[in-house]
């Protein structure tokens, strides 16, 4: 079975190596300007490394952080599929290149039963940093999300509350925003644990800690195992709507919705050709959207038009 997902994970992202997205279709309400790569995680290494799914944060020190998945390219499953989390820094968000720190977290499969650690996501909330990232097991599926904590995003703890959450085939890519008293987690899993649909799913917590209300949010029309249409979901609030940006391979597939916990396949307002994208402001407030890629290296930013008529100074979140 690891061969096989292998040959899928490689096959996946094949696909994700242009840098200069395309034009939007004729009356997109976003689209991508050019991409131009701020990290290369290769410097300083006689391997060649990449980037994939990552995430964004502005610390307490003042500076950018960008933690995610790395390994050597090309992947070999055995020596590392993905064990550590990387991080590096900047000044400002658009920085090139970008400063490489040491890994931020390795997996430990004696200690925590950690194989791996896929695509993390991390918020602040009253002065702690939370990490929501995917932990795999040996047999290369049946992923948890596990809670990692930090003062500083520097040092980080794993929570005693682990897992805090396992769904479906491929259960991961978790996504977290505030909505009014409540948090909610978006992820991508499959219809049923053995596979099926892909699916955006969602559930929500007081506390960060203790998730429940699970929901169907998004449901492609595509069925499968690993991989998918529904990858990296990240959920953008503009106003009164609410954008549901999800990777298929080498493209973004960007959702409208009024309500953000349920998004129809009919109402695709944007394509971005790119692959685990994060959306994430400047502290002007200028939008970007990032591209990266198991197979294609550095980790780079392109501008996010909006043409929903929505001045972006006003315009929700993140």
């Amino acid at each position: 079975m690891t061969i096989n997902f292998c040959s899928l994970l490689v096959a996946s992202f094949v696909f994700c190596r242009a840098l200069a997205a395309p034009a939007a279709n004729a009356g997109a309400l976003v689209e991508a300007g050019k991409f131009t790569e701020i990290y290369d995680p290769k410097i300083g290494e006689k391997e060649h490394w990449c980037v994939n799914d990552h995430t964004f944060i502005f610390g307490s020190d003042g500076q950018w952080h960008v933690f995610g998945i790395t390994h050597t390219v090309p992947l070999n499953w055995y020596k590392d599929p993905g064990k550590n989390l990387l991080h590096a820094t900047a000044k400002t968000l658009t920085q090139s290149p970008w400063h490489k720190e040491s890994f931020a977290v390795s997996a430990d499969w004696e200690k925590y039963g950690e194989w791996l650690l896929w695509a993390p996501h991390v918020i602040r909330h009253d002065g702690t940093y939370y990490m929501f990232v995917c932990v795999g097991n040996n047999s290369g599926h049946n992923y948890k999300i596990h809670l990692l904590t930090s003062k500083d995003l520097w040092h980080w703890e794993r929570s005693t509350d682990n897992p805090l959450l396992i769904d479906g085939f491929d259960g991961r890519d978790p996504m977290v925003m505030r909505l009014g008293s409540e948090w909610v987690m978006y992820y991508t899993a499959t219809s049923k644990p053995e596979g099926g649909n892909h699916i955006v799913a969602s559930v929500t917590s007081k506390d960060l800690r203790r998730w429940s209300n699970r929901r169907v949010v998004f449901a492609h029309t595509r069925e499968g195992t690993f991989g998918g249409p529904t990858e990296s979901p990240f959920v953008v609030l503009r106003g009164q709507s609410y954008y549901l940006f999800a990777c298929d391979g080498g493209t973004i597939n960007v959702y409208l919705s009024k309500d953000p916990f349920r998004w129809d396949i009919k109402n695709q307002v944007g394509t971005i050709y790119a692959h685990a994208s994060e959306i994430v402001r400047d502290q002007q407030g200028k939008w970007f959207i990032s591209h990266a890629g198991w197979e294609r290296g550095g980790l780079s930013l392109a501008p996010l038009v909006w043409h929903d008529g929505l001045d972006d100074a006003d315009a929700g979140s993140p």
